[in-house]
C-alpha cells in the first residue's frame, strides 16, 4: 500500500520492542482490509511513557499498542474502559475526542488461545506463573471463563502480593492461592493441574536454557510468550512433561486482531493471517500446537 500524506499512523511502544511481530501483522491486516494506515514499533524507555504519549499525540498517531515494561504505567495515563480498568493494565490506546483512551485486548488473546487449545475452563484449577502486567489479562480472562482456584507463583515476592490482593478483591467468585517459589512445590502443583500458563519470559533468547520447572502432568499449557521457532524453554517443558502447548503467537495475533477492530470497526481473519505469519517464520503447521 502506498503511503501518502493521508496515511494514518499507528503503532507499538515497549522497551524491547525491535523484535515485535506486531508491525508485520498488523500491517497485513490493514493491507487485507484496504485499510489505508502504517504501524510502526516505537521504542519507549522507562521514565519517558509521559513525554512520549504527549508526543505522540502531539504527531496525530491515531492509536498504539503497550508492551513490557508499560503496561501498568500506561493504565495510569489514560481512561480506561471496563476490561482495562478491572484488569489496571492497558495495551491498546485509541485517540479519543478529548485524550488517549485506554483498553484491553489480552485477555481476549488468552482466552481465544486457551479455546483453540481445548481447555476447559469452567471450574478449572490452574497453574500461572508471572505476576506482571500479562497475568492480570489471564487472571481476567480465567475468571471470565469460571475457573475455579489459580494458584499463582512468582519470583518477586512483592509482585506476587501486589497481584493476589489485586484478584482477590477484583475476581471475588475465584479463588486464589499463593504459591511459593520452589521448585518441589510448584512441580507438585504442576502435577494436578490440567491447565498452565507462563507469563514470565525466563530462558527466552538465551541459548540452552532451560524452564526450571518441570510441567508433567495431564492436560493443556500456554506460553504467553513466542519465539520465532515457537519452541520457548516453557514450550519444551510442557513438551516433555506430555501436554498439548502452543506458544505465544496465537495469543499475539488474537489479542491484535481485537485492537485492530477497536481501532478501525473490523475484526480481520486471524487464520489466514496466522498461516502467513508462521510461512514468514519459517514454522510448520504441524508445530502449532505440540
Amino acid at each position: 500500500m502506498e503511503v501518502t500524506g493521508k496515511t494514518r499512523v499507528f503503532g507499538i511502544i515497549g522497551d524491547p520492542v525491535s523484535h515485535s511481530l506486531s508491525p508485520l501483522f498488523q500491517s497485513r491486516f490493514a493491507l487485507l482490509h484496504d485499510i489505508d494506515a502504517v504501524y510502526v514499533a516505537l521504542r519507549v524507555a522507562e521514565g519517558q511513557v509521559e513525554t512520549a504519549l504527549a508526543g505522540l499525540w502531539a504527531l496525530d498517531v491515531q492509536g498504539f499498542n503497550v508492551t513490557v515494561p508499560h503496561k501498568e504505567t500506561v493504565a495510569g495515563m489514560v481512561k480506561l474502559d471496563g476490561a482495562a480498568h478491572q484488569i489496571g493494565a492497558v495495551n491498546t490506546v485509541r485517540r479519543g475526542p478529548d485524550g488517549w483512551q485506554g483498553g484491553n485486548t489480552d485477555w481476549q488473546g488468552v482466552r481465544d488461545a486457551l479455546l483453540h487449545l481445548g481447555a476447559q475452563l469452567e471450574s478449572a484449577e490452574v497453574l500461572l506463573i508471572g505476576a506482571g502486567g500479562t497475568a492480570r489479562a489471564v487472571l481476567h480472562a480465567l475468571a471470565k471463563g469460571g475457573a475455579g482456584r489459580v494458584h499463582i507463583c512468582n519470583r518477586s515476592p512483592q509482585r506476587l502480593q501486589e497481584l493476589m490482593l489485586h484478584a482477590t478483591d477484583t475476581y471475588p467468585d475465584t479463588e486464589f492461592c499463593e504459591l511459593a517459589w520452589q521448585k518441589k512445590d510448584i512441580e507438585a502443583v504442576a502435577l494436578h493441574c490440567p491447565l498452565v500458563i507462563n507469563t514470565t519470559s525466563i530462558g527466552l533468547g538465551e541459548a540452552g536454557v532451560e524452564f526450571p520447572f518441570a510441567i508433567d502432568g495431564k492436560g493443556v499449557a500456554l506460553d504467553a510468550v513466542y519465539s520465532p521457532d515457537g519452541q520457548t524453554p516453557f514450550v519444551r517443558a510442557a513438551v516433555r512433561g506430555g501436554r498439548r502447548v502452543v506458544d505465544g503467537l496465537p495469543m499475539l495475533l488474537a489479542q491484535g486482531a481485537a485492537s485492530f477492530d477497536w481501532w478501525h470497526g473490523i475484526r480481520p481473519d486471524v487464520a489466514s493471517v496466522m498461516t502467513w505469519v508462521e510461512e514468514r517464520l519459517g514454522r510448520c503447521r504441524a508445530d502449532r500446537s505440540q
